[in-house]
């Protein structure tokens, strides 16, 4: 791996040019900052983070990497961590990875070479070696709405019990016929889903209707085929439990399409709470996540860890659920 010098080399400066490049403390001439930061990239230089943190050098900036710009759950989360940086005098940089883990190492080894102060991911699977790697090396790192293991700084929402009460609520309606579009596995917060809507229907003396139960299933397109093939399939189903609200509304859009009500014929679920919950025909009843109040408190932790003199112990905070009763089931 590079070292200064050869960074200062390779840039045609001197070392100490370099470090207040790095620093960010001091101005440097325009034209050699730009110099330093290609030979930093061309060199892949990655700086001393335990020497950055006995100088002291802070650039007061997060690196937030999310999934898809477009999901419904991030545009509150990203308003919690945005306020919370801005109070304490902190920047966000926002990257989205569009779920490749390619794009993701791009943006991790950008921010790394501009001397960011921590990452808050929302992009945790099951196989995230990017985060892993970044935490043995030393770097704050915190995790939002999505979980990695114990090992790992977490705020995310009580998935399984969200789940289990959703899906006890539509039992309680009379409903036992209960579909499932579920995310991808991989994503741990969709197996914690799937787990509890499992031990629902298990305590209910039910039986999972694997013919109703898709796994995979990304956004609201790819939900209104699934539901639409597995209704144009005959199969008997009272209910659909979509464990996201996009996913929500490919399925009510399915339904409607086939001449079928909601929720006269069909009973639908979400979870999120996400905004168009409430603007849907019927509005959505759906599981709630606080999810400005878990982002404003992911970001809270993220500076204690960013600003902490010595390492702390993994901490993962979870957040109560709640369903949200409106008028998608009957």
């Amino acid at each position: 791996m590079a070292d200064i010098r050869e960074v200062a080399k390779k840039a045609n400066v001197s070392p100490s040019t370099v470090s207040r490049v790095l620093g960010g403390t001091t101005r440097v001439v325009e034209e050699k900052r730009a110099r330093v930061l290609a030979a930093i990239d061309e060199l892949d230089y990655r700086p001393n983070v335990s020497a950055q943190s006995l100088k002291g050098i802070r650039t007061r900036t997060i690196g937030l990497v999310i999934p898809n710009v477009r999901n419904l759950v991030l545009p509150a989360a990203i308003r919690g961590v945005e306020d919370v940086a801005r109070n304490h005098g902190y920047a966000v940089v926002l990257c989205n990875t569009d779920e490749d883990f390619e794009k993701e190492q791009f943006y991790i080894k950008t921010l790394k070479s501009r001397l960011i102060d921590g990452f808050l991911f929302t992009t945790a699977r099951t196989n995230s070696h990017n985060i892993k790697e970044l935490q043995a090396e030393g770097f704050p790192v915190m995790l939002l709405l999505r979980e990695l293991d114990e090992q790992s700084h977490t705020v995310v929402l009580d998935h399984y019990n969200g789940a289990y009460q959703a899906t006890n609520y539509l039992l309680s309606r009379g409903l036992t016929k209960i579909g499932l579009v579920n995310g991808s596995l991989e994503i741990k917060l969709y197996a914690e889903r799937f787990a509890g809507y499992k031990s629902a229907l298990k305590e209910a003396g039910l039986e999972v209707p694997a013919e109703a139960v898709v796994h995979g299933i990304d956004g609201g397109i790819e939900a209104y085929r699934a539901a639409t093939r597995i209704l144009l399939n005959r199969t008997e189903v009272d209910a659909f439990f979509a464990t996201s609200d996009d996913k929500a509304l490919g399925v009510m859009r399915a339904i409607k399409d086939l001449g079928l009500s909601i929720p006269g014929d069909i009973s639908v679920m979400g979870f999120d709470n996400a905004d168009i919950a409430l603007l849907l025909d019927p509005p959505l009843t759906t599981v709630a996540q606080p999810l400005y109040e878990m982002g404003a408190a992911a970001c809270r932790q993220l500076i204690e860890l960013i600003e902490a003199k010595q390492p702390t112990q993994p901490q993962i905070q979870r957040f109560p659920a709640e369903v949200v009763i409106r008028n998608s089931v009957k």
